[in-house]
């Protein structure tokens, strides 16, 4: 038996220990609840228990851009809690996500709770509205401030989705970015967690229409930028004031 094997096991009895609890979530909070399981040992079909239906997945699917980014942060990765996203039809859900440990600390997974809040926001707006004290303020922003989140069943489609996101957001093609947009690009979509996933880079130079060798160069020197920025930024003792 190897040292793996005893920790694989574990990580199997949590996820079954788990697989009731779904169920149970979901049928707590009722209709307009939709509760995940994923084991990230697998992120291309990573969910392996779903109950409700607020994000269309079904078992088999895989990761969102959440559980890419938690992948790519590693042991880092921490619980993300009662946040507030949107999917791609435009649907406002709040949710949490928490992340799967195994008793060495090793993030392996994570149990996911969506709420449909879409119809609570546009009863409160229509009674904002009569009693003349405005719309619903999410955060300090309004409901179309939201991010959207790429949630789908298909890996390559969450990729497609996030790198479609982040070219309208930079307003034009691969061929119009210079340097430092093509780096901003590749560094956004890293923050995301997008080149965790097997086989994004040949998908993102594909999409981008560049050679696997060329995203690849960009994605170094992504990272290369935001290392040397990270580490001059812990290395500065001058005084918020001035010079020393």
């Amino acid at each position: 038996m190897t040292a793996e094997q005893p920790l694989q096991a574990e990580r199997d009895a949590i996820v079954d220990a788990l697989r009731p609890v779904v169920d149970g979530l979901a049928a707590t909070f009722g209709p307009m609840c939709e509760v995940v399981l994923h084991d990230y040992r697998q992120p291309d079909r990573s969910v392996v228990a779903v109950a409700g239906s607020v994000t269309g997945r079904t078992v088999g699917g895989a990761m969102s851009e959440i559980g890419m980014r938690i992948v790519a942060r590693g042991d880092d990765a921490g619980d993300e809690l009662n946040y507030v996203t949107r999917t791609r039809n435009g649907r406002l859900v709040k949710a949490s996500t928490m992340v799967l440990r195994d008793s060495t600390g090793t993030v392996f997974g994570a149990l996911c709770v969506n709420l449909d809040v879409t119809a609570v926001n546009d009863a409160h707006a229509l009674l904002g509205a009569l009693a003349g004290v405005g719309t619903l303020k999410t955060s300090g922003a309004t409901s179309a401030d939201v991010p959207v989140t790429a949630f789908g069943n298909d890996i390559d489609s969450v990729v497609d989705a996030i790198l479609d996101a982040h070219q309208l957001r930079q307003n034009g093609s691969w061929a119009g970015l210079d340097r430092a947009g093509r780096l901003e690009l590749f560094r956004g979509l890293d923050e995301r967690g997008v080149f965790a996933v097997r086989r994004a880079i040949e998908q993102v130079a594909a999409r981008l229409g560049i050679s696997r060798a060329s995203a690849y160069s960009y994605l170094s020197q992504a990272r290369a930028e935001a290392a040397t920025a990270t580490n001059g930024a812990a290395t500065d003792t001058t005084p918020s004031g001035g010079h020393a």
